[in-house]
């Protein structure tokens, strides 16, 4: 069983418990004090004490009062892999999270205060604590969200007066507007839209523990065509140009974790945990579950046929390396960021390629060979075929700058 670590005090409790499948869920018991009752016979009567100084008087038992709050979070109970330990720790993060949220709505109903309750907090380093709690995958993102908030308050000349401090009441729908188009300035299509998106988190979360009364974003949207692929892919030709490119000082596992991405359609937050025993050698097959839907989605696992070049690539581990070992220890996502555009500059290739540009240029190149959707969703572990389809619009591009390529017909 996982070590909690609750303290006497803490009200209400995180406590966890086994179930019949392996796994142990997690739930909230609290506290709410105690009451007496009298004690009454099998008449109903009360009993009466019958000596001592109580004689005479009705005898009373105490009842302790509690309640138990499943929170559906659940833990490996033998965890056996990087992957399952990480589960763990993020989800009992998370947990003790929530318990501290719990005991704080516990005291602000009981005794009519909230801790750290201050209508004269600056939201920006409200945002920033938000981020320091934070446990999930995105963390990147909401650290952008909040850099870009930064930026967007120090330039812009209305509103450079809050740059480095504004209270949660000061933000109103006129900034949200003119903070949208700031983004969709500094970024185009999904990116603008995304970023937005974790902002609201912070907003709503704000409002939920009634820092804000108001919520500034309502009716404020950025509008994207989700359909439509906007980062760029490598073509074949560009990916074997790509491969075929060495430089000095380069970083082996970053080039073999890229060229897996590109065969694969792996994510870098998958790629880099990936350990030998996510491959059944046996059985040519690379099988794991996606950082970015574990917990949320039935279809959160993935299993990719292996062939020879990609089991070479993967390697078995060594001597020194275990079955739990990663395949690929890489740096720093940046780190890896900069190798990759520094490799793909060597290379002569003219595009602005991310890590996630892998996952698209995958997709797209075995749509292109005559690979069917429901097979490339499977492949990338979409739950339906909403995400894919903006694959096949991708394809019909292509197809249509292939033939506009052609000589002009003259007749």
């Amino acid at each position: 069983m996982a070590k909690l670590e609750n303290k006497s005090k803490d009200n209400p409790k995180l406590e966890q418990r086994l179930l019949s499948d392996g796994q142990i869920s997690l739930y909230l018991e609290y506290y709410l004090g105690r009451e007496s009752e009298p004690v009454l016979d099998e008449f109903g009567e009360p009993v009466l004490y019958e000596s001592g100084k109580m004689k005479g008087t009705p005898k009373f038992k105490v009842k302790h009062l509690r309640r138990k709050e499943n929170l559906n979070l659940y833990l490996v109970a033998t965890p056996r892999t990087p992957i399952d330990r990480q589960h763990n720790k993020e989800t009992l993060q998370l947990a003790k999270k929530i318990r501290q949220e719990r005991e704080q709505e516990l005291l602000e109903n009981s005794e009519g205060y909230r801790l750290k309750k201050d209508r004269k907090i600056n939201f920006i380093d409200y945002f920033q604590t938000y981020i320091d709690g934070y446990t999930k995958k995105d963390i990147r993102m909401m650290q952008i969200a909040l850099q870009r908030f930064k930026d967007f308050l120090n330039e812009t000349q209305e509103y450079k007066k809050f740059s480095k401090s504004i209270r949660p009441e000061q933000l109103n729908k006129d900034m949200m507007v003119a903070f949208t188009e700031y983004l969709q300035s500094r970024s185009i299509g999904e990116g603008a839209k995304s970023i937005y998106q974790r902002f609201k988190k912070v907003i709503k979360y704000a409002i939920e523990h009634d820092v804000m009364t108001k919520n500034p974003c309502t009716g404020v949207v950025i509008k994207v065509d989700d359909q439509i692929l906007r980062k760029d892919v490598l073509s074949l030709d560009e990916e074997q140009k790509l491969i075929s490119t060495h430089y000095v000082g380069e970083n082996p596992n970053i080039r073999r974790a890229f060229i897996l991405c590109l065969y694969c359609g792996l994510r870098f937050c998958d790629v880099k945990d990936l350990t030998f025993a996510n491959v059944d050698y046996a059985n040519r097959l690379l099988k794991f579950e996606q950082n970015k839907t574990k917990g949320h989605s039935a279809n959160s696992g993935v299993v990719i046929p292996l062939n020879d070049g990609l089991l070479k690539l993967i390697g078995e581990p060594t001597a020194a390396q275990d079955r739990d070992s990663l395949i690929f220890p890489l740096p720093s996502y940046e780190m890896c960021l900069k190798a990759l555009k520094r490799w793909v500059k060597r290379a002569g290739i003219d595009k602005h390629i991310s890590w996630h540009c892998a996952r698209h240029s995958f997709a797209v190149n075995i749509l292109n060979n005559g690979a069917n959707i429901k097979t490339v969703a499977s492949l990338l572990g979409h739950s339906g075929l909403k995400h894919t389809e903006k694959y096949t619009r991708a394809i019909d591009s292509l197809k249509q700058d292939a033939i506009n390529s052609l000589p002009d017909l003259n007749l």
